[in-house]
């Protein structure tokens, strides 16, 4: 029994401190949990996972209006009530609608594509933050989540076009060729929200309390933006205003993408109204935001669910 109680305990050999953590842990197959892969890794890694980007979308489409009793039919009531409200307040009351052509058409556009930016930013912004269970128990390209809610924001402005259509149709715009237009604008807008979104993903998982300030300083940039009147007749009335304001409105990255919009499905709507080199200026914020808020992202992998 002496015996027994006076052997001593095991020991665990530390290593030797000339020895190179690194270079054993690569000999053994080991890597740091959650590191930062290269970027066209992680490129490679987030196409690898594009259907689960698309399913992830369209099952949180699906269940966002499960419990309403009109279900889905929201996703077309949502703008159009916007809209309605928009108009009746700065159409009728403000009086935005005197001397712009298809006022209606106008305005649901402008209200359509204006909500398709501003709802892809808003869930981007909680896309991290409202996401920590899932951030913590799996592993996968972080930025597959706010891609993914964009492209459920872009599920619904389509639902939302249907609509669009038929409005246009009843105030007697007809169908032309500069329909298809619209598409390459959805395109470079969605690009844009993903590069924004991206952007406040990454803010709003380090500052969780930025998600509370967005829908007020969205709620600015939609009325400089040209959602409910026309930028180029508010410069026509004030010419007194200084002359980097007509440029600073018409660059304006959702006021160009409501334009391109306009130009495509209205015909009154006429190149006239656009900004000086329209499709490079779309072009331009849509890889600025795109590519740079993708960078931006990936430079903060390893934090993601951290903390």
């Amino acid at each position: 029994m002496s015996q027994v109680l006076d052997t001593p305990p095991p020991t665990t050999t530390a290593p030797p401190d000339d020895v190179d953590l690194a270079a054993l842990a690569a000999r053994h197959g080991l890597s740091v949990s959650g590191a930062r892969p290269t970027l066209p890794e992680y490129v490679r890694q987030l196409w690898a996972r594009r259907h689960f980007i698309a399913a992830f979308s369209t099952a949180k489409l699906t269940a966002q209006y499960s419990q309403a009793k009109l279900g889905q039919l929201w996703q077309v009531m949502n703008p159009l009530l916007n809209a309605a409200v928009y108009f009746l307040i700065f159409g009728v009351l403000l009086g935005t609608k005197q001397g712009v052509p298809d006022y209606v058409p106008f305005l649901v556009t402008g209200v359509f594509i204006w909500t398709f930016t501003q709802s892809s930013i808003l869930a981007g912004t909680r896309a991290i933050s409202g996401n920590l269970g899932l951030v913590r128990a799996l592993h996968f390209p972080r930025a597959a989540l706010p891609i993914s809610f964009c492209l459920q924001q872009l599920q619904q402005l389509l639902f939302s076009m249907g609509a669009l259509v038929v409005i246009l149709l009843a105030f007697g715009v007809p169908v032309a060729a500069s329909w298809l237009l619209a598409v390459p604008t959805l395109v470079l807008q969605f690009t844009f929200n993903a590069g924004v979104s991206l952007i406040m993903a990454r803010v709003g998982a380090k500052t969780p309390d930025i998600a509370q300030l967005m829908p007020f300083v969205l709620r600015t940039w939609m009325y400089t933006s040209g959602v409910m009147w026309s930028i180029d007749h508010l410069l026509a009335k004030h010419t007194d205003w200084p002359s980097w304001v007509g440029p600073v409105l018409q660059a304006n990255p959702p006021a160009v993408y409501i334009d391109l919009m306009r130009f495509a499905l209205i015909d009154s709507f006429h190149g006239s109204q656009l900004p000086p080199h329209v499709w490079a200026l779309a072009t331009g914020w849509a890889l600025l935001a795109g590519v740079g808020g993708f960078i931006y992202f990936w430079k903060a992998e390893e934090t993601y669910g951290r903390g």
